[in-house]
């Protein structure tokens, strides 16, 4: 009788909160409150995004949240591209791991002009640099996470560059979802975590997932250790409460994990 699989996590993205904060300048919405928030009402993690423009989550609300995470005994996952440059106010990826040590590391390959991640990391070509990057993260005793494409190729390339885990870019399923005609893509999320799994990758998942969508793509992409939400959650915290939208999703989670 094989492992039987623990569930998913779910780790709360608060890049939205701090887009509020921004917005206006000062403190409020408190980043670390609605974190704390989360955590209170049960979720596994904490994600957050900071880029170099510092237009939400900026350099300074990291350490805060590393010791909140510490202090909970959950996880903080960073994300970021590895090959932007530092410039003021951003140090770059890695320093800010340096300095706070998250457990895990998701390394998304966007530019500095995205309004947000839409692509994933192909293995195509000289992979020198992405590997140094990974070696690096793992150093600092981050777990490595790759966001990618459902359907990339190559995925044993991201196996041999010494990546942990992948995170499956589920945007295209959310909208799939949402045009009423999902399957498709469910089955390419379903083929490349079979994929990556075969090859000792661990898969995560992120981007667009909502309470409307989530339960139906965990019953079909198997095996899923991670959800990342924060767009979503935010939004649907503004009618119901985040400590009852963080329940909802534990709910979700719940019930798949006993499908």
């Amino acid at each position: 009788m094989g492992t039987r699989f623990p569930g998913t996590r779910l780790s709360v993205n608060v890049n939205k909160v701090a887009v509020l904060r921004n917005s206006r300048g000062g403190h409020e919405p408190d980043v670390l409150a609605a974190a704390r928030a989360c955590l209170d009402a049960g979720a596994h993690g904490i994600t957050v995004h900071p880029r170099p423009d510092r237009r939400h989550i900026v350099a300074e609300d990291l350490a805060p949240l590393a010791l909140l995470t510490a202090q909970f005994g959950v996880e903080l996952n960073i994300e970021g591209n590895p090959f932007a440059p530092p410039r003021p106010g951003y140090p770059g990826l890695l320093a800010l791991c340096e300095q706070t040590r998250p457990a895990q590391v998701t390394l998304v390959p966007d530019g500095d002009g995205q309004l947000t991640s839409d692509h994933g990391f192909s293995f195509e070509g000289n992979d020198a640099r992405l590997a140094e990057q990974i070696h690096a993260f793992a150093a600092l005793g981050c777990r490595v996470s790759l966001f990618v494409d459902a359907g990339v190729a190559g995925l044993e390339r991201a196996a041999a560059l010494g990546a942990h885990r992948i995170e499956l870019y589920t945007g295209p399923y959310a909208e799939a979802f949402a045009q009423g005609n999902p399957v498709g893509a469910l089955r390419l999320c379903a083929e490349t975590a079979r994929r990556a799994q075969a090859l000792g990758l661990g898969v995560n998942a992120g981007h667009d997932l909502s309470q409307a969508n989530l339960a139906t793509f965990l019953a079909e992409v198997p095996d899923v250790l991670e959800v990342s939400i924060g767009h979503a959650l935010v939004g649907e915290a503004l009618y119901q409460g985040l400590g009852a939208t963080v329940d909802a999703y534990l709910a979700i989670l719940g019930s798949q994990s006993h499908a």
